[in-house]
């Protein structure tokens, strides 16, 4: 696995390109020099996990032959500062799925996202409380 981040401009945004061409834009807060224009760092892992986590499920939930329409997660972190850092305290992953749907199949792809296949949250729980919940809509 190989990305490529280049420096777009005289302050901190960035576009990072991974080995299929596909580029994100990264940035830092106005207080840094950042102008916004790009997803800053620490948000790309809170989506990342959202990322990692909703693919295994939409996979797990086709195994199940569930008929899932729609979803989307909510990805919610809280920070703390350790010195001259910040990492994760807690991340909370909220799934919203939408179909015709057994709510115990849902409750077990989750739980085998989370606690056996994401490679990021199983990463990320080295220094955070993953937590999740869900819900379906009609």
């Amino acid at each position: 696995m190989k990305i490529t981040i280049q420096r777009l401009n005289n302050d901190v945004h960035m576009e990072a390109v991974n080995e299929d061409g596909v580029s994100v834009n990264m940035d830092g807060t106005p207080d840094i020099g950042g102008k916004n224009l790009g997803f800053r760092p620490m948000q790309m892992l809170l989506a990342a996990a959202g990322g990692c986590s909703t693919i295994d499920i939409i996979g797990i939930l086709k195994k199940q032959r569930q008929e899932l329409d729609d979803i989307r997660v909510e990805i919610t972190g809280e920070r703390i500062s350790l010195g001259d850092y910040t990492e994760f305290k807690t991340i909370h992953l909220h799934y919203i799925l939408t179909g015709k749907l057994d709510k115990k199949k849902v409750e077990r792809a989750i739980d085998l996202s989370l606690n056996k296949y994401c490679s990021v949250t199983k990463t990320l729980e080295k220094t955070a409380t993953v937590t999740s919940s869900f819900e379906i809509e009609d």
